[in-house]
């Protein structure tokens, strides 16, 4: 893991479930090169973590913040983190 990695742990909250948006974030963590996770919870928000160069998990964080077509997204919690280490993104 480089020193420059970071983590960063989202909680999108809005509607963001049954709009494909865990899918078009993985996708877009995927182009941007960021490894992790994203997955539904169960009080209908949608929680990611990111890990990357500052930049590219920025993006990432800037991405959810939008979301996909059909989602409206009205609140996003971001807490950075110590790094781990994540593997290729995934769908949880």
């Amino acid at each position: 893991m480089a020193d420059d990695t970071v983590r960063a742990r989202a909680v999108v909250r809005g509607r963001v479930q049954g709009v494909w948006f865990r899918q078009s974030t993985a996708e877009a963590a995927s182009r941007l090169g960021v490894r992790g996770w994203v997955r539904n919870r169960p009080d209908g928000s949608v929680e990611a973590v990111f890990e990357g160069c500052r930049a590219s998990v920025e993006r990432a964080l800037e991405y959810v913040a939008v979301g996909p077509q059909r989602a409206h997204v009205e609140h996003v919690e971001t807490v950075w983190e110590p790094a781990t280490g994540e593997g290729p993104f995934t769908v949880r």
